[in-house]
């Protein structure tokens, strides 16, 4: 779906919340981060949202339906 620079893979795998690891323990599926700039970390009041990311999220996860749709997932 991404390539190139836009991609960085994870040295570790991780759960990315209790919560999150739990429903993993149901179904399979994977926890994916969108990057959006480096303006400051998160909940840090210098955060500014970066909305340009909002395309590239809904652009990736349209591109992640149509896949596992084609799949006949």
């Amino acid at each position: 779906v991404l390539a190139g620079d836009a991609v960085g893979i994870a040295a570790e795998p991780m759960t990315a919340s209790e919560d999150f690891a739990r429903f993993l323990t149901e179904v399979p599926g994977c926890f994916v981060f969108l990057g959006n700039g480096n303006s400051a970390p998160l909940h840090n009041p210098a955060y500014d949202f970066n909305d340009e990311g909002l395309l590239h999220g809904a652009r990736f996860h349209a591109a992640v339906v149509r896949r596992r749709l084609a799949a006949g997932g």
